[in-house]
């Protein structure tokens, strides 16, 4: 075995909250000598892509983000690459007869900058339209600090329709926090309509990246190498030793390395995996559960829309993303996303696709006649954590009560919901620690404008 090579940090995890630590730590703010170490030979953790064997095509499980999600695209501009995300002002509705409802912001000042589009959006009737403003206006200046109450009760609470939580609360809090209304937290829902709808029009962009997400995240890590953080990726880590020094040890196949401080940016169910037993961070992993996502990718032989992207309503599938033209490929391939995927985990490929292939031509004629050339399916079991009511109190912060030991991933305490957001910020955050937060990368949330300057307070 070679000698033991030593750095001020050692990362384990090149997802988004590790490379946001690294990228943060090796920058000119702290100029530190950063190792991360991944067992995948790609970063980007659970934002990823790869070379599907059978397709000879990059797959991803789509990832977007919001106008409101600060850090990461903080992260992306610091990189170089933020010029690889396509934004879109406007959100498409579509319902099974084709019909369209769009909204998007007009000149009214937030938190009116979308009213025009909702009032005359055909989606909703009027009393439809009636309850969802009365909803919103509990979200005009904050969202709750505390997640006790589950946002099913919310709808409740609050006498929403039917029509009104399937054709807006459903599509938009399922696709962004990937569950059911009963395990999503009414602080987080809140959050979702408070930064996103209500607080800013910027905050509310629809942002896609239009490369594969290992390329897009690649980026990230090269930048993080010219500052000086060394990647070791594909390798598998053994268990973490503190020596009596201080010092942080690991021990891979063909080298050891040393740190002062060691980040472990995992999953929640791989951080007890990863210590020594007679190392407890009082930790209740046992509240934390995961939502799954399942995504079908289709190659046709024409276009069977214009639209780059499109929410689906009354139907099993929420999201169309139309990759072929987000990419400007020139290819005929669009994605499906069914979001709180739990009983397509138990159908097979097959039950998948031709279910989604009848519900594509409820909403696209065109599919009808169009040829499909080939098609694939990605489960992702572990996609996100669900922010189940409660789960606040058992989230950790990114500092231990170990010496020299951080946590960070989207499952700490980051005050936003699984996303990469939360992942970006969880990094940062964990960054700061580890300098003692002499140095600040956490970057603030976009500020109110409008109307909201004055009306918003969280």
């Amino acid at each position: 075995m070679n000698a033991a090579t030593h750095s001020d940090v050692l990362i384990v995890g090149a997802g988004v909250a590790g490379l946001a630590a690294a990228s943060a730590l090796s920058g000119t703010g702290a100029g530190a000598r950063v190792t991360v170490v991944e067992r995948k030979p790609f970063v980007g953790g659970r934002a990823y892509s790869y070379l599907h064997p059978a397709l000879q095509e990059r797959v991803d499980c789509q990832h977007v983000l919001l106008g409101c999600c600060t850090n990461l695209r903080y992260l992306a501009a610091n990189a170089g690459v933020d010029d690889r995300i396509r934004w879109y002002d406007q959100l498409n509705f579509l319902e099974p007869n084709g019909r369209l409802s769009r909204i998007q912001p007009g000149a009214m000042p937030a938190p009116l900058h979308a009213s025009f589009d909702f009032l005359r959006v055909p989606m909703l009737s009027v009393p439809d339209k009636v309850v969802i403003a009365r909803g919103l206006l509990e979200f005009m200046r904050g969202y709750p600090l505390t997640d006790g109450q589950s946002f099913s009760a919310w709808l409740k609470r609050t006498g929403q329709t039917q029509r009104a939580i399937k054709h807006f609360w459903e599509p938009v809090i399922v696709g962004a926090l990937n569950d059911r209304f009963e395990n999503c937290s009414l602080r987080y829902a809140g959050q979702v309509f408070h930064e996103g709808f209500l607080k800013s029009a910027e905050g509310g962009r629809l942002g896609i990246p239009a490369i594969p997400l290992s390329e897009f995240f690649g980026e990230v890590a090269k930048k993080a190498e010219a500052q000086g953080t060394r990647f070791l990726l594909g390798k598998n880590v053994d268990t973490p030793v503190q020596r009596l020094d201080g010092r942080w040890w690991i021990h891979l196949e063909d080298e050891s390395l040393s740190a002062d401080a060691l980040i472990l940016a995992v999953p929640f169910e791989q951080v007890q995996r990863l210590l020594p037993p007679e190392v407890d961070l009082g930790l209740d992993l046992s509240r934390f559960t995961h939502a799954p996502i399942t995504t079908l990718h289709l190659w046709f032989d024409r276009e069977i829309t214009d639209l780059d992207h499109a929410v689906l309503l009354d139907t099993g599938v929420q999201w169309l993303f139309n990759k072929g033209r987000i990419r400007r490929s020139g290819a005929h391939y669009v994605e499906l996303v069914i979001s709180a995927s739990h009983a397509e985990l138990h159908e097979s490929r097959d039950e998948i696709t031709q279910s989604a292939l009848r519900e594509l031509a409820m909403f696209f004629p065109a599919a009808k006649d169009a040829k499909l050339l080939k098609n694939g399916i990605l489960k992702e079991a572990r996609a996100t954590f669900s922010v189940l009511p409660g789960l606040d109190a058992y989230r950790p912060q990114q500092t231990t009560q170990c010496e020299g030991l951080f946590l960070a991933g989207d499952w700490t305490r980051t005050g936003w919901p699984s996303t990469m957001e939360g992942g970006v910020r969880s990094g940062y955050l964990a960054a700061e620690a580890v300098t003692g937060n002499t140095s600040k990368f956490l970057q603030p949330d976009l500020p109110g404008q409008g109307l909201m300057r004055f009306l918003a307070a969280t």
